[in-house]
Parts: structure tokens; C-alpha cells; sequence
């Protein structure tokens, strides 16, 4: 459609853009700077992320009036990778009440057969991050995980004069077939998730312990960063990111959920005058981890994780 000349017009258009970590990456994987960047890279992204179609620029001619600035960032429950893996060796194999159990599928404790302890059943264990994470969340409600003594990854063992021999297939079925799990405590899998190696692989401890007293990561990021709007390569406002709250997302009075600020579009900052980014004209928002420990914590945090910035604000275009 043709451009009408000489007539232009004026819409509440907002702009935004975003970083994405996907389910089982970590910000490191996306960002491994202290410096997020925002408007600078818009390719390749989609609608949910970013509406600019060029970097760090507006469409064609037009003209912005940012009146507000909101920082949003999402609360989705993370998914975890399945790398690296957590090994242990010699763990006891029990009943679901701790009793031992022998390779014949004897119990150890009154009615479990003829015991034999010289004979009990270890396993050595090989499991995934992911796999560690849902053991987590398991024992913590019932107060110790179980996990399968037939499960991938939990090789079944056997003292032999002084050797640990693999069971055969029907000494791992008489294990199964007598209730054989081995029990996995809070602090033991916490344990394993601190013991990981990369160390830079290990979720940090909000995703560790979500809402129990250790905070939250959305906590976590808008009380540790800076956010500072730029445009014309002049810095327009730069301050903590608490000051710039969400005014978007879920909400609720629960103790559990976290949002940064009351979902509406008046709960956020507003400029005391609007700030133009003329046409042609570069801009960018960037927030700035300054603290080394806390961007080392952060650069944990596994995805699914979106952080949005938003202007909001009135588009001068053509009229078409």
C-alpha cells in the first residue's frame, strides 16, 4: 500500500525485545557477559521475543516517545539437562523401609527370609542432572526419593571374596520382586548436585531450593542488576532494575508465587518526560551484572527463562 505523503500518524505502539534461554540451557549458553543486551541482536527471534525488525533501530522513518519502561521476566518452572551426570558407588539396596536385601531377594529383619549380610546388595548409580532434580522435588515431599533398583543407570552389585560382581538377571529380578529401591535423602541428592563437575553446570540454589528462604531468581536478578537506556549512545536513565517493575504477568497472594510488581500497565515506571529516539537513530537498554559472584550464580540459571524489556510509548509513521 502506498504511502500517503505528508501525513503522518501517531499510535501506542510499544516495542520490546528479549532473551530467551531454552528448557536445559543455562544464561551462559546465551549470554556470557556481564552486560545484557537488549534491541541490539533482533535476528532470528520471534514474535514472542522482539516486534523490531532491525537492530538497535526503528522501522523505515519512524519516530518513538517513550513514556514508560517495564523489565518483565518470566516464572516458569525449570527443565534440566540431561548432562552432566551424577555418579555414586556402594549404595545400599533396601526396602522401601531401609531393610537390606540380599541378592536372593531376602530381607534383612524378622520375615524377610534367612538374611545373609555378607551377601547384601550395593549398586553403583550413574544419573542424569534432569533425573536428579525430580528425585529432589520427591523427597522432599515424601522425605526420601526412591529410586528403582531396575532404573537406567543403577548397575546391582555383589560381594564376591573381596570383588563386586555384577548380579546375574535372575538375582537383579529376585532384588526387584523383594521391593528393592534405594532411598535418596534431601541432603544426599543436594550432595551429588553440589559435587557436579563442570561446577558451572550446578543450578544455583534458587532453582536448588525454590521459595523456601533462599529466594527467587527473579529476586535474584532485579536486586542485582543495573538497567540503563541508551540512546544516541546518551545514557537517558540508568538505575537498580527494581526500578523498573514488571506491571505485567501473573499474580497471586500465595506465599509460592513471585512476580516483580502488580500485573498493571499503571504499576511500572513512567518517565517524568518522554524520551524520542528520532528516526534512524540508535538505541539500546542494557542491564549490567556488576557483582563477579553473583553473575557466576546467575549464568546457572537453567531456562525455559525469558527477560523482556518493554518501551512503551506513542510510533509517529506514515499513514499508508
Amino acid at each position: 500500500m502506498a504511502v500517503v505523503q505528508g501525513i503522518r500518524e501517531k499510535v501506542h505502539l510499544p516495542i520490546y525485545d528479549s532473551i530467551h534461554v531454552e528448557g536445559g540451557a543455562q544464561l551462559i549458553d546465551v549470554e556470557n557477559s556481564s552486560i545484557l543486551k537488549f534491541f541490539v541482536d533482533v535476528q532470528r527471534k520471534t514474535k514472542l521475543e522482539t516486534n523490531l525488525q532491525s537492530a538497535s533501530l526503528l522501522p523505515h522513518y519512524n519516530t518513538f516517545e517513550a513514556r514508560a519502561m517495564r523489565v518483565v521476566i518470566s516464572d516458569l518452572p525449570p527443565e534440566f539437562a540431561e548432562e552432566p551426570k551424577v555418579k555414586d558407588e556402594g549404595v545400599d539396596v533396601t526396602d522401601e523401609e531401609g531393610n537390606r536385601i540380599d541378592f536372593n531377594g531376602n530381607i534383612e529383619g524378622p520375615g524377610g527370609g534367612i538374611f545373609v549380610a555378607a551377601d547384601a546388595v550395593t549398586a553403583d548409580i550413574e544419573l542424569s542432572l534432569k533425573r536428579v532434580m525430580e528425585l529432589l522435588v520427591e523427597s522432599r515431599e515424601t522425605g526420601e526419593a526412591s529410586l528403582p533398583a531396575d532404573e537406567k543407570g543403577v548397575d546391582l552389585l555383589k560381594d564376591i571374596s573381596g570383588t563386586l560382581t555384577p548380579l546375574s538377571p535372575l538375582e537383579i529380578d529376585n532384588v526387584v520382586n523383594a521391593g528393592g529401591v534405594i532411598l535418596l535423602s534431601v541432603s544426599k541428592l543436594e550432595g551429588y548436585i553440589s559435587d557436579l563437575e563442570p561446577e558451572r553446570k550446578q543450578p544455583p540454589r534458587e532453582q536448588i531450593r525454590p521459595n523456601d528462604g533462599a529466594g527467587t531468581i527473579i529476586s535474584k536478578f532485579i536486586y542485582n542488576t543495573v538497567t540503563t537506556l541508551y540512546v544516541g549512545e546518551k545514557i537517558m536513565i540508568q538505575m537498580p532494575t527494581w526500578f523498573f517493575p514488571a506491571g505485567a504477568g501473573p499474580y497471586s497472594e500465595a506465599a509460592a508465587f513471585t512476580t516483580h510488581g502488580e500485573p498493571s500497565p499503571n504499576a511500572t515506571f513512567r518517565f517524568a518526560e518522554p524520551v524520542f529516539v528520532d528516526k534512524q537513530q540508535n538505541f539500546r537498554v542494557e542491564i549490567e551484572i556488576p557483582d563477579t559472584e553473583v553473575l557466576k550464580a546467575m549464568q546457572k540459571i537453567y531456562g525455559p527463562l525469558f527477560i523482556w524489556v518493554v518501551l512503551d510509548g506513542y510510533m509517529v509513521r506514515d499513514v499508508q
